[in-house]
């Protein structure tokens, strides 16, 4: 009779689709009889049985249920997909292109300059003024006055005051004082199988971590791959930030998924990452410190150290507003003693910069700036050219 009740219900079944729920409920009403069958698990496998059919169709594994899944309540949204990378323009050329931007912020001093040299009388006190307006401009006050001695000599040697003679000493003096000769190329080029590693250190506020994105940007539009490693793990949206750019122009990017995560371990994966990826540049972005701060300044010192057991620091950039004139110079001497500072990043040069600033930092720290900003746009970040940048002062 039991047997009968079975071979009823397991039609009921098909005919009715109910499912294994259903199957499964009519055999707990045949307990007695699942309980015989010793050769299927005896009575534990039937009181698994409701538990275990749900759970098998719900990883997805092979069972005895043969039912459809349920279907969902809410339609699955599509998979997300990155936007595609975009493809940057060379570096070649863009302070000559961005020169127009430079040159509404720079021509001021250019001017006053200028018509400071052609006027009729060149007197102590306008020599003076000429000076004042050096100094102001940010240029420092040893660069200044020698510029000014040797205005003043090729003046009277030259006997003349028209605008155009003056204009063309004072482009060769100032080009002399950014310099000519220095050695502005990033040192970017693989080691073998290592990648070149680039570290970016600098204070908040500086434009920092934009600038490493421009960096990548300018890199990849050059045609070399590049990873980026998001150190920078005392700011919460910094390695968001970095992120953003890296999908945005096609570099990968290694990142702690915690915050307050160790920088130099960071730092360190980024660049084994880097070695096993075979990409050309490895670009760590740093926390931004206060130059006061010694515990923070001594681990940026750590994060150069760990990287230089596996790769070599090709290049050392320290990111300085411009528009922070001798502020910014304090700080550029700390952070060169700290970690050797190959080259400057001076952004915000389109502001309310002065130009003399370039000369001052260099002074300062015997290095070059390397790259200049701008503005915000995404291809704003440019080499550093001297003659475009003094024709852009001058307006020649």
């Amino acid at each position: 009779m039991l047997e009968l009740i079975i071979i009823i219900a397991v039609v009921v079944v098909v005919v009715g689709g109910g499912g294994t729920t259903l199957l499964v409920r009519s055999r707990r009403s045949a307990r007695p009889a699942v309980g015989r069958d010793t050769g299927r698990g005896g009575a534990t496998t039937a009181q698994a049985g409701p538990v275990s059919a749900p759970r098998t169709a719900e990883r997805g594994e092979a069972g005895t249920s043969t039912a459809p899944p349920l279907e969902p309540d809410i339609a699955t949204p599509p998979a997300r997909t990155a936007p595609p990378a975009e493809k940057p323009p060379p570096s070649a050329g863009r302070l000559v292109r961005l020169r127009s931007r430079l040159a509404r912020s720079q021509s001021a001093l250019g001017g006053a300059l200028l018509g400071l040299l052609s006027s009729d009388r060149l007197d102590d006190q306008t020599w003076e003024e000429v000076e004042d307006t050096l100094i102001t401009a940010d240029m420092g006050v040893a660069p200044a006055r020698q510029l000014v001695e040797e205005l003043r000599t090729d003046v009277k040697v030259e006997g003349t005051r028209d605008t155009e003679s003056v204009r063309s000493l004072l482009r060769t003096l100032l080009l002399e004082q950014v310099g000519t000769d220095m050695d502005r190329s990033l040192h970017t080029a693989r080691h073998g199988d290592r990648p070149a590693v680039v570290l970016v250190v600098g204070v908040n506020g500086t434009g920092k971590t934009t600038t490493v994105g421009k960096l990548a940007r300018v890199l990849i539009g050059d045609g070399q791959t590049v990873l980026l490693g998001a150190a920078d793990t005392f700011r919460a949206a910094a390695a968001d930030q970095l992120q953003t750019w890296g999908d945005r122009v096609g570099a990968q990017t290694i990142r702690s998924d915690r915050e307050g995560a160790d920088p130099a371990s960071v730092a360190f994966d980024a660049v084994n990452a880097g070695i096993e990826r075979g990409v050309d540049v490895v670009i760590v972005d740093t926390a931004g410190r206060l130059h006061t701060k010694t515990g923070l300044m001594d681990e940026l010192g750590k994060i150069k150290r760990v990287i230089s057991r596996h790769a070599t620091v090709d290049e050392v950039l320290l990111v300085l507003d411009a528009t922070t004139g001798q502020n910014g110079l304090r700080q550029a001497r700390v952070f060169a003693e700290v970690v050797d500072v190959t080259g400057v990043v001076l952004t915000k040069l389109d502001g309310t910069a002065k130009g003399g600033i370039v000369v001052a930092v260099q002074r300062e720290l015997g290095v070059p700036v390397k790259l200049v900003g701008l503005g915000e746009g995404p291809d704003d970040l440019a080499p550093f050219e001297p003659e475009a940048f003094v024709d852009a002062i001058i307006g020649t």
